[in-house]
């Protein structure tokens, strides 16, 4: 298969979909790589570097979408990416599909193969290829909430740790999943005091069992949230529901209970935010203010730390690619449910419910067309 990796263009996003390593991998299964000029610069991998690898480096994007039988990206396809998509090709990336109709109708229009990382699964009921990004963005979450906590930002003027004398900040984490947990374990271990909020009592109990102290845990319900909002000064949206669109789950009403200056930071943006309030932003222009509190809103976190991110996720990601490449999307999802679970467009047809419930669109059975 000649698999592509067209360099990213969404605004400040650095990660690119294959490492050099990826790449060497691909090549000893006998598939061929074609890497965008400059696409792996930005998380520090030179074009020399995937050329030692036995890659071809394509001058233009166009190129390799017009030639590329599957392309590997980061994030969604741009408007201008949707564009050169074909059909029988296969796109793996990540999509996010659910607030964004645009997008979705795109790629149904272009009857290409879509398969997004964030609803492939495991065998634990997890998602593998979101995890790593998870992981990232969690820890990233106090650090860029600290910084828009800074007076000079807009932010409440209070440092998370606190000194001698002087209380450290108070943090809700929302969720208690992957994101939560790294956003409450950093947040807690810059001092601050961190309550996180989920309404599993299962996950509410392991959160104790293995952090104990560190931090505090609550069972989510309206009532708390109003009964904490008031105290925070910073807020973490954690929350997921696979391939859905994220639950508004702080209103606008809500901001104004809350201390001038406070900070939202929506790691759920990508699935169109778990504040009533949030719009996504971009590395560029990260903050914006509404009702006398600071939004963090950015769509791509882990692009601000882009070798970590890209080498964790072509770690995550690897797998699953040469599964496609090997054997062809269809006998690969045929032989894997969990990369089943992947499949969200095929031939112009949607094929994940959860998308198709959030948009008011049609849905076939993924696991028809793969039997079929």
């Amino acid at each position: 298969m000649r698999i592509g990796c067209p360099k990213e263009v969404k605004p400040q996003e650095f990660r690119v979909g294959i490492t050099p390593n990826a790449a060497r991998e691909a090549i000893a299964h006998g598939h061929e790589v074609l890497i965008e000029t400059g696409a792996g610069v930005g998380s520090g991998f030179d074009d020399d570097v995937y050329v030692e690898t036995g890659a071809r480096i394509i001058a233009a994007a166009d190129e390799i979408f017009a030639s590329a039988d599957m392309i590997v990206k980061v994030k969604e396809p741009q408007p201008t990416e949707r564009k050169m998509l074909r059909r029988d090709q296969l796109l793996f990336t990540y999509l996010h599909l659910a607030p964004d109709p645009d997008q979705t109708h795109d790629l149904l229009a272009s009857g290409c193969t879509a398969v997004a990382y964030e609803t492939v699964t495991d065998r634990e009921g997890g998602l593998p290829l979101l995890a790593p990004m998870s992981e990232v963005a969690g820890r990233l979450a106090p650090q860029v909430g600290a910084w828009a906590l800074q007076k000079a930002n807009g932010g409440r003027g209070v440092l998370m740790g606190g000194v001698p004398g002087v209380g450290p900040a108070r943090v809700i984490v929302i969720g208690g999943g992957v994101v939560g947990t790294h956003a409450a374990r950093i947040a807690a271990g810059m001092g601050a005091e961190v309550t996180v909020l989920d309404r599993s009592l299962n996950r509410l109990r392991y959160l104790d069992d293995v952090f104990g102290h560190d931090f505090n845990t609550g069972y989510s319900t309206a009532g708390l949230m109003a009964e904490l909002l008031p105290q925070a000064d910073m807020v973490i949206g954690a929350v997921l529901i696979p391939g859905a669109a994220a639950p508004k789950l702080v209103t606008r009403a809500q901001l104004s209970t809350m201390k001038p200056g406070a900070v939202l930071v929506d790691v759920a943006i990508d699935q169109g935010g778990c504040f009533e309030t949030s719009r996504a932003t971009t590395h560029g222009d990260p903050i914006y203010e509404v009702d006398g509190i600071m939004h963090y809103c950015v769509a791509n976190m882990p692009g601000a730390v882009a070798r970590t991110s890209t080498i964790a996720l072509g770690n995550a990601t690897l797998p699953f690619m040469l599964a496609l490449a090997d054997k062809g999307w269809k006998k690969a999802c045929a032989d894997d449910p969990h990369l089943l679970a992947g499949l969200n467009v095929h031939d112009g047809q949607l094929t994940y419910a959860a998308v198709g419930e959030a948009l008011g669109l049609g849905v076939v059975s993924a696991a028809d067309l793969v039997r079929g």
